[in-house]
């Protein structure tokens, strides 16, 4: 648990001061305003060894970006998680973006679908941590002039080289300390990196992925929760009836 508290803040720290250029014109360092939230999260839920190990991308402006949470749907996060902190603001804050913490009455509809799944499945946030554990590659957000979000891959490859380095390292500590049999990417932009770190660090276990749980996604709006528990079962990972 302390490992992983640690690892986040360096990543925390390699991360704050770098730059963007255009069209990213915020950049919400999410771990540094929401960080009371998101240390208890590893607190509470980090602790041991983990059987699988599911990664984002990075957050969502009414997910993590509020919460502290990976895919952290305020609902999900507050009542089913029992996590809840006082969150700062990143500056400067978008107008069009603002972090109202877990006042935020916005719904993030990926963490909905995630952690619903998970709810449905496991009797309790404890059952489903006791093996499982959940984070996201990056703790950025970035957006354009207009708040439009922008992911990791639409970012410049020069721009982006000390922040792949640094959120690989990050992906690494935790695999090697949590040492889990399973690596599941939510979407293949995860699956890829959770195959290179295994790379870079020899780390031998199998690497999927689950259907991203987007609404952008046609398919996850076909019923996002159905398709993933198929996907966790053909790679050996059943999940509760």
């Amino acid at each position: 648990m302390s490992a992983l508290i640690d690892s986040a803040r360096r990543l925390a720290d390699e991360l704050r001061d770098l730059k963007f250029s255009p069209p990213v014109k915020y950049v919400y360092p999410t771990t540094d305003y929401t960080w009371r939230a998101h240390e208890l999260y590893l607190k509470r839920f980090g602790k041991g060894k983990k059987r699988v190990i599911f990664l984002g991308m990075n957050p969502g402006p009414f997910g993590m970006a509020q919460t502290g949470v990976p895919f952290g749907e305020v609902a999900a996060v507050k009542e089913w998680m029992g996590i809840e902190a006082p969150i700062g603001k990143p500056v400067p804050e978008h107008p069009k973006r603002p972090i109202d913490g877990f006042e935020c009455t916005r719904s993030e509809v990926s963490g909905r679908r995630l952690w619903g799944l998970f709810a449905d499945r496991f009797e309790s946030a404890e059952a489903f941590f006791k093996d499982h554990f959940v984070l996201n590659y990056c703790p950025l957000v970035w957006m354009s002039e207009t708040g439009a979000n922008l992911t990791p891959d639409k970012l410049m490859a020069a721009e982006m080289a000390p922040v792949e380095a640094a959120c690989l390292k990050h992906l690494g500590e935790v695999i090697l300390t949590l040492k889990p049999q399973y690596l599941v990417g939510v979407g293949a932009f995860a699956e890829e990196r959770l195959n290179r770190a295994c790379q870079i660090y020899q780390y031998e276990a199998k690497v999927g992925r689950v259907l991203h749980p987007s609404p952008a996604s046609p398919a996850a709006n076909r019923g996002w929760a159905e398709a993933a528990a198929k996907q966790l079962a053909a790679m050996g990972i059943g999940l509760p009836d």
